[in-house]
């Protein structure tokens, strides 16, 4: 059985290595922070749960100790700071690529062969920082965007239509963020579609709420989500150590694929051993096609602050 590495022990970074362990799919999980004993006491918790839950996997917590995650088949990397009041956008890009590198770098360098999933946000852009860091296959680095928002998506029509999520199939695609692009064409229930069953106003609606559902936590609890996104990098993970051949979206490097090249954008992937194995092109009508290209000119926006700041 394989290793796992999530670097961030923070409430992302913590319920990811707690989903991860509690699945019992990999030998060790280990847990790593800059801040002394948050990431040892996180993860003595967890391994405390272990009699409890019934999982027999190692959960190790280390103070900024690369060579403790040294052979990891998979690295998560949740680092970075949420933006603060007053912050530009370009202040938290600028900060959290310099986070992003440097945690890269050092992970990299003890595990070559890791298939890289990034979470810290901005998600496309620090995916991006990542994979220019590794320098590495881009099969390999990619981003954990589209299955939360697919989550939240379905999570709201399961409300709407007061039945169970499990039976409702969706895509979203684009940036991670309000220029993402649900996809209601594609979404089903049990098979159906659902424009079948939910009214095109409802839907528009839905939609609306689940472009801005970060937005909607930070602003009930006055900080940002942690269950849904860290149990969305576990299933990512599940996916890669039991080389599922899960069909997924995840922020993937595009070259030609939609029309877009040299841009991390949110796309439905097959994803197993290898990381992305194939990346699934779909056909799409004018008007998703429109949104999928203003989706890109917003992240290559973002993309190209990153290179002039000349971080990387």
């Amino acid at each position: 059985m394989s290793k796992v590495t999530v670097i961030g022990a923070g409430n992302v970074g913590a319920t990811a290595a707690n989903v991860i362990a509690q699945k019992n799919i990999v030998k060790e999980v280990v847990l790593l922070d800059i801040k002394e004993g948050l990431a040892e006491g996180k993860a003595l918790d967890m391994w405390q749960t272990a009699p409890i839950r019934k999982f027999s996997t190692k959960i190790t917590g280390v103070t900024n100790d690369y060579a403790a995650t040294a052979g990891s088949e998979v690295i998560v990397i949740t680092s970075g700071l949420p933006r603060k009041p007053g912050m530009s956008r370009d202040d938290l890009i600028e900060t959290n690529a310099k986070i992003v590198k440097i945690v890269t770098e050092n992970a990299i360098k003890h595990s070559p062969d890791a298939i890289i999933i990034i979470v810290s946000n901005p998600l496309d852009v620090m995916t991006y920082a990542a994979f220019k860091t590794a320098g590495t296959s881009s099969k390999k680095v990619f981003g954990m965007a589209g299955i939360l928002d697919t989550a939240r998506y379905r999570a709201f029509l399961a409300t709407e239509l007061g039945i169970s999520p499990r039976d409702i199939q969706a895509l979203l695609m684009g940036g991670h963020g309000d220029t993402m692009v649900p996809l209601p064409r594609y979404t089903t229930v049990g098979g159906i579609p659902v424009t079948e069953l939910v009214s095109k106003d409802k839907l528009d609606a839905i939609v609306k709420r689940t472009k801005m559902g970060g937005g909607e936590l930070v602003k009930l609890m006055g900080t940002s989500a942690w269950y849904a996104p860290g149990s969305a990098a576990a299933e990512m993970v599940e996916a890669i150590v039991c080389d599922e051949k899960r069909v997924l979206p995840v922020c993937a490097y595009l070259d030609g694929e939609f029309g877009l090249k040299n841009i991390f954008l949110g796309v439905p992937v097959i994803m197993g051993k290898g990381g992305i194995e194939k990346i699934i092109e779909i056909d799409m009508n004018e008007e998703e096609k429109k949104d999928m290209n203003s989706s890109a000119a917003a992240v290559k926006g973002v993309m190209d602050v990153l290179d002039n700041m000349n971080i990387i």
